[in-house]
Parts: C-alpha cells; sequence; structure tokens
C-alpha cells in the first residue's frame, strides 16, 4: 500500500483554561489520508475537527504524538497544504484576477505566467468575465469559487476544507459541492473536508472518518461506496439511507455518551442536532 500523504500518529492537543486545568480536545487521535482522496471529517460541535485540520495546516502544534506530511514532521505552517474557510478570506480590495494571482506572485512566478495560471483555474471554476469584478460584487456562492480558484493557483498537494459550504444557501451549497466534485476528479488533489452535514459527506466523500464527542478521537471509518459522479439523485438509493442510518447511529451514541458525562460533571450538555442527519 502506498504512503499516506498525510498522517497523524496519537495526536494529543490540549488548551490551557484560565487557572484551571487544561482542556483536552483530541486525545489518541491516528489517521491516514490517502493521496488523491476526498475524505470527510464528520462530528459534533467540539469534537476536535477544526483543531485537527490547524494540525495539518501546520497553524499549530500538537501537545503529543505526530502530525506529519509525506512521512514528515510537521513543524510549522505547511504552504504545501492550502486552507479554505468558511468564509471567504479574499482580499477586498484585490479583484478576482488579482486575487487568484496572489500565490503564483509570493512564489515569484512572472506577470505573464500567473495570468495564465489566474485564467485556467478562473475558467476552472466557471468565472470567465469576472475577472475584473471585486469580492464584494459576487454572490457568496461566487466568492467561494474564487477562494477555491486562488487556492489552486497557489498549487497546494493537499487542500483543509473546513466547512466551506456552511455560510450558503441550500440551493448554492448543492451546486458548489458539485463543483468541487468535478474539481476534484479534474484536479486529484488530496481534499480533507469538515462537514457537520451527513448529506453533504455521503455526497461528496471517497471515505467519511466519524470523530468521538471531546476529547476528538477517531470512532469509525466508512467507505463510501455511493455510485459516482453523485448528483442530488443519489439520495433516494436504499445504499444512501442505509450508510446515513449507520453514519447517525455512532454520532447520536458519541452526542450521549458526551451529555451523561457532562451531566456527571455538572456541566452544560449538547444537543445531537449539530449534526445533520
Amino acid at each position: 500500500m502506498p504512503e499516506p500523504i498525510l498522517s497523524a500518529r496519537a495526536v494529543a492537543k490540549r488548551f490551557p483554561v484560565g487557572r484551571g486545568p487544561e482542556l483536552t480536545a483530541i486525545e489518541g487521535f491516528s489517521l491516514d489520508v490517502r493521496e488523491g482522496e476526498l475524505l470527510c471529517l464528520l462530528g459534533a460541535s467540539g469534537c476536535g475537527k477544526s483543531t485537527m485540520l490547524n494540525l495539518f495546516a501546520g497553524f499549530t502544534q500538537p501537545s503529543a504524538g505526530a502530525v506529519m506530511l509525506r512521512g514528515q514532521p510537521i513543524t510549522r505552517i505547511e504552504p504545501r497544504c492550502g486552507m479554505v474557510f468558511q468564509s471567504y478570506a479574499l482580499f477586498p480590495w484585490k479583484t478576482v484576477q488579482a486575487n487568484v494571482e496572489f500565490g503564483p506572485k509570493m512564489r515569484g512566478v512572472g506577470r505573464a505566467e500567473r495570468r495564465q495560471i489566474a485564467a485556467r483555474y478562473i475558467d476552472l471554476v466557471k468565472l470567465i468575465g469576472f475577472e475584473d469584478h471585486y469580492p464584494a460584487e459576487l454572490s457568496g456562492g461566487m466568492q467561494q469559487r474564487v477562494t477555491l480558484a486562488r487556492i489552486l493557483a497557489a498549487d497546494p498537494e493537499v487542500l483543509l476544507m473546513d466547512e466551506p459550504f456552511a455560510a450558503l444557501d441550500a440551493m448554492t451549497r448543492q451546486v458548489m459541492q458539485e463543483e468541487l466534485l468535478r474539481l476534484h476528479a479534474e484536479s486529484r488533489k488530496t481534499i480533507v473536508f469538515i462537514t457537520h452535514s451527513i448529506d453533504e459527506a455521503l455526497i461528496l466523500a471517497d471515505r467519511i472518518v466519524v470523530m468521538s464527542a471531546r476529547p476528538g478521537r477517531v470512532k469509525t471509518v466508512l467507505d463510501n461506496n455511493l455510485p459516482t459522479p453523485r448528483r442530488v439523485a443519489v439520495q433516494l438509493l436504499p445504499e444512501f439511507a442505509r450508510l446515513k442510518a449507520e453514519i447517525w447511529a455512532h454520532v447520536e451514541e458519541e452526542v450521549r455518551r458526551h451529555d451523561e458525562a457532562s451531566r456527571r460533571r455538572g456541566s452544560p450538555t449538547r444537543e445531537a442536532s449539530d449534526v445533520q442527519a
């Protein structure tokens, strides 16, 4: 079996909380991410999904264990891992063209070549004709397309996506899911995608990692064998319903376990409704 592109080995991450005991966000998290796959991390709020993504990006370092890219520890911000956030994170004073050119420009790519690179990715995300527009002149879905084009133009080896479609309306979100699948098929970039939505995970993922309640661990990993390309109609298949019920059972078990532990400690509990079944 080929070496994983990303891996976590017995990772723990703890955060100080005032003068009290540290908060353990992740404990004993181990996972291999295969090159070229689209993997979804799924779990209730507070289970450590975003923390794990930040560790893969090198924004923060593990308290224990190791996070690696191609077998080498990630010890600083890793430019080979591009992050896409829920907020669009575009430069509002730059046009679409200038936003997409930013990564190649920072790498020292000449003006003519970076214009060609930007044109390729603007075309890939279907924004030809909007090159001279500013982010404020675009819809939310279009801004997220610009974000994807900018990240792809920077040519990272891995895309890390932290609920990038959560702020979009339902119809735009569905369109963006299909666009992401198309971009993944064309680019074959490795993608690690965080979501609260079981439906979204089943539409997008090659594999789905269900995380335990805090402290976050890998509870189970499911292969998604639903037929591709996946569109809305895939949700009508009996296998979709079966997988959805299986994933929901795992999530609900973790939320109930967490709530029971919280009651014993006298802490506030959390509802399972923050994962969209």
